[in-house]
């Protein structure tokens, strides 16, 4: 006969971890065996899916580029692979400064979708430094965007494609997709000054 101590010990250790998955096929070592069903339908969600995006973009292909407009830009061959990353960089800085001052996010189209309200900003000193870098950096993109040729039609255009993610500008008439290029390739070339600028500082810490 067990003791108080012991049954308590025994209800402790039955207590611990995850409960034994109940009437699971296993194999003869214990392993439970896959469920080959719920595979099947995660393929078959993932068929539908490829097939609307085929039918609404005319893209046959499970690439996470086909997902946004900057990316469909991308797998059409109208932009290069930089200018596509210099538009996502562009596009995290800015969801970045929406999520740390909390404005909201100007568009439940955005990528950031779960970013749409930012929180409120808090009063620790580090949560103040955040915020003040990432408007920094906002406010150094946009000068980069305004500086170019016809600037603000360049900003408008980037911003409208990176951050709003408006679908319809995927067949933009050449002349904007000129202010597109051209607001991307500044954005490269600043980056590549600011990670270049970055490096120099940390060897001459060394």
């Amino acid at each position: 006969m067990m003791s108080k101590a012991q049954k308590l010990r025994a209800k402790r250790k039955a207590q611990l971890g995850r409960p034994r998955k109940a009437n699971a096929e296993r194999f003869a070592c214990g392993k439970i065996k896959p469920d080959w069903s719920k595979r099947e339908s995660e393929k078959e969600a993932m068929a539908v899916a490829l097939a609307a995006r085929k039918r609404m973009h005319g893209l046959e292909t499970s690439s996470s580029f086909a997902g946004y407009t900057l990316g469909r830009l991308f797998l059409d061959g109208r932009i290069t692979e930089a200018q596509r990353e210099a538009g996502d960089d562009y596009a995290k800085g800015m969801a970045r400064y929406y999520h740390l001052t909390g404005i909201p996010f100007p568009s439940v189209r955005a990528q950031a979708i779960d970013r749409v309200q930012g929180h409120a900003p808090e009063t620790s000193e580090e949560r103040h430094r955040q915020i003040k870098r990432a408007t920094e950096r906002m406010m150094r993109l946009e000068g980069v965007l305004l500086g170019c040729d016809e600037g603000r039609q360049v900003k408008t255009t980037v911003f409208n494609v990176c951050v709003m993610d408006y679908e319809g500008l995927r067949m933009m008439p050449e002349a904007q997709l000129l202010w597109l290029k051209r607001g991307l390739n500044a954005l490269v070339f600043d980056k590549g000054l600011h990670d270049y600028g970055e490096r120099e500082c940390s060897f001459n810490n060394l």
